[in-house]
């Protein structure tokens, strides 16, 4: 049976809250294995309360803290009149409230939707993606972004990055901590703690990465297949991508893991040409793809 907007949703959610639980579990356990190795059950205190500060953290100022990061300012509605009559307009056909919109000053053209649910949710754009595309490409942008927020991946996406920088962390600073003989005081009987401590981290850790770039990939075509069928115009979004492709970076995007939530990858990198080891770990599915199957819907 064929996925529907309402399964993938309901997958997105599940997928959200199994994330947030994998952490609470992995989290606690890598309290309790050091905190055995220490003998000090304050060790484990502090895994819990970390472990709940940071799921609430990243559910509810996950999106503030991305719009920081990116440097995006909440757009004046005068400034900006003829991008909200479009946002609100699609929003409509969406059947999805009116979403804050935000703008990035940079002549580079690109886009990104963040929020926890579609009633808190923000689009930003940047002033170069105004200046380029025409009316028709910045549909098709907007509705691309609006069915980021229907389809409620942006949170899932959000809360992934998140928790692959503690999973990393916390797999490092195990590793360090065996490295530089921090417990060569101890027992040699106890290095197995401390070795399925560093396991739990670091299969968490390529587990969530893996993750990462499956929802990162997957969500580009959903939601260019929800732009195409918003707007019943699949060379708009089409066209907009190539002129997208041709400069996409954005100088105040400094973090990998915030350019994951754009239209296209806003970091300077390599173009890779053909198949390389490094095209299975991009968070972008190849745009000249995208752009096929957009024309395949015209």
């Amino acid at each position: 049976m064929m996925p529907t907007l309402y399964t993938q949703q309901s997958k997105n959610v599940t997928k959200t809250w199994f994330l947030m639980v994998v952490f609470f579990v992995v989290v606690i356990a890598l309290g309790y294995f050091i905190s055995y190795y220490f003998n000090s059950p304050g060790i484990l205190y502090f895994a819990v309360i970390f472990s709940i500060v940071m799921n609430i953290m990243s559910y509810w100022y996950s999106d503030k803290i991305v719009l920081s990061m990116s440097k995006a300012v909440e757009a004046n509605r005068d400034d900006y009149i003829d991008l909200y009559h479009i946002v609100e307009n699609l929003s409509i056909t969406a059947g999805l409230p009116m979403p804050k919109v935000y703008i990035i000053e940079d002549a580079s053209p690109n886009a990104f939707a963040t929020g926890r649910n579609k009633e808190h949710a923000v689009l930003a754009v940047t002033t170069g993606l105004l200046r380029i595309l025409n009316k028709t490409e910045l549909e098709g942008v907007i509705a691309h972004e609006l069915s980021h927020i229907r389809n409620r991946d942006v949170r899932l996406l959000i809360i992934s990055i998140i928790f692959v920088g503690i999973f990393a962390f916390l797999a490092q600073m195990v590793f360090r901590s065996i490295q530089f003989g921090a417990f060569s005081r101890r027992s040699k009987n106890n290095l197995p703690i401390i070795l399925i401590a560093l396991v739990i981290a670091a299969i968490s850790y390529f587990i969530a990465i893996l993750l990462r770039f499956g929802i990162s990939r997957s969500r580009e075509y959903m939601a260019d297949a929800g732009s195409a069928n918003m707007t019943r115009k699949p060379y708009a979004l089409a066209n907009a991508l190539r002129k997208i492709s041709e400069d996409p970076y954005i100088e105040a995007v400094k973090s990998r893991d915030v350019a994951q939530l754009f239209i296209e990858n806003p970091e300077h990198e390599e173009k890779e040409k053909g198949f390389s080891f490094s095209s299975l770990f991009s968070t972008h599915p190849p745009i000249k793809k995208r752009i096929e199957l957009l024309d395949q819907f015209a």
